[in-house]
């Protein structure tokens, strides 16, 4: 028992194609290919010049993969033959939302509808905001929207000051999502105020609620890295469980924890930031136990340029990340495992500020090279499983035997 697995999740990292989009109203978003478009173009040259430029990345199979998932040709990160055993996976839950991904990645499909608030002020029950100025000890509270995290503390995180209410929002997720200051309303407060409402909120099958702190004086407000998210817990055991159950170490990294509710988790790695994360990561490939499971989330890609609809950024967190791929696989051993991999996509050049249904990469290395194919979320966790030689469950199937 030598071998060791190393799940990459490069949050909303999609690769278009998802033949079920248009019912989301996405048909034709493809966040890398639209991203490549606009370096090619010279359009996003904000803190980083020219094509994009993924060389370890695409030396995995990530141009091929684009190009299996979508037909798109536009993205050509420099045509390099792969050396990774490369395709692309296609999801089967219903959303477009981390939850759904990261557990359908792990095994577990979602067997329910998720919970939405709707698109209008109001947007919640008053049953609901009751609750949650009950455990804040609140007379009311501020928001009772869907909005941008950033926009609505610049847009009320003043009056948040004067009133002491929490600012409470949502979004295309299925999410619940309640924003204060750490010093003036108190950190620790937030935290327990979403986690005392949560049980109410998963019971209505909504999937999370996040506790979104910030800190900063009128005019600028800045969230921090303090983020908790509150998530209902897997219906069945994931891969996480099913590693566990067979002794193996797992790790989580970033906010894997969260997603999973701590459920079949040994070791947590947090971070301020993705670049925080990668040194754990990069730890870990020295550190992780033969045999261990790590499971990564990178989210940056996701929170901070593809909401925000920021080419430029996500190009530069893109080739940023790429950057230190390669010393990663300089480090695996003989036998270990790494699968680079998205649980959705966020396109910035898409309209709104909302994730995008898309197909995402599989990208594997210490597995030899060629094509997988289209395959599906569960197959990566059946892929795994088998690895590591640990039983599994569900429905996927291993594209490694």
């Amino acid at each position: 028992m030598t071998g060791r697995a190393f799940l990459i999740v490069m949050d909303s990292v999609g690769c278009g194609g998802a033949p079920d989009a248009a019912v989301y109203g996405d048909a034709g978003a493809n966040t890398l290919t639209h991203i490549a478009a606009e370096c090619a173009a010279g359009r996003a040259d904000q803190g980083r010049q020219g094509p994009l430029h993924l060389p370890h990345l695409d030396g995995l199979g990530l141009g091929a993969a684009i190009r299996l998932a979508s037909g798109d040709v536009e993205a050509n990160l420099g045509g390099a033959a792969p050396l990774g055993l490369w395709g692309a996976a296609t999801e089967h839950s219903q959303g477009k939302d981390t939850p759904s991904g990261h557990w359908e990645l792990a095994g577990v499909p979602v067997p329910w509808e998720w919970a939405y608030f709707p698109d209008e002020t109001p947007a919640f029950p008053p049953d609901l905001l009751a609750r949650v100025c009950e455990i804040a000890g609140t007379e009311g509270t501020l928001g009772n929207c869907h909005a941008s995290g950033t926009e609505i503390i610049d847009r009320l995180g003043a009056e948040h000051l004067r009133s002491g209410w929490p600012i409470c929002y949502t979004s295309a997720d299925s999410v619940f999502q309640i924003a204060a200051h750490e010093e003036s309303f108190g950190l620790d407060r937030l935290i327990a105020l979403c986690k005392a409402l949560s049980p109410m909120l998963h019971e209505r099958r909504v999937g999370r609620v996040i506790a979104r702190p910030f800190l900063g004086t009128e005019g600028a407000f800045k969230r921090t890295s303090n983020r908790r998210d509150f998530a209902i817990a897997p219906p069945a055991p994931t891969l996480l469980d099913w590693a566990m159950a067979a002794g193996r170490a797992t790790h989580a990294i970033g906010k894997i924890g969260d997603i999973f509710s701590m459920q079949g988790i040994g070791h947590l790695h947090k971070g301020a930031s993705d670049a925080d994360l990668f040194d754990k990561l990069m730890m870990l490939m020295d550190h992780l136990e033969p045999g261990g499971l790590a499971f990564a989330n990178f989210v940056e890609f996701d929170s901070l340029y593809g909401h925000r609809r920021d080419v430029a950024g996500y190009a530069r967190a893109l080739e940023d990340f790429d950057s230190r791929v390669g010393a990663f696989l300089a480090k695996l051993r003989p036998g270990d495992l790494a699968i680079f991999t998205a649980d959705h996509g966020n396109d910035p050049t898409w309209p709104g500020t909302e994730h995008t249904r898309e197909r995402v990469p599989v990208l594997c290395a210490g597995c030899g090279a060629g094509t997988l194919g289209l395959v599906a979320f569960s197959d990566v966790a059946a892929s795994v499983a088998a690895h590591l030689n640990i039983p599994a469950q569900g429905p996927g199937r291993s594209f490694l035997t």
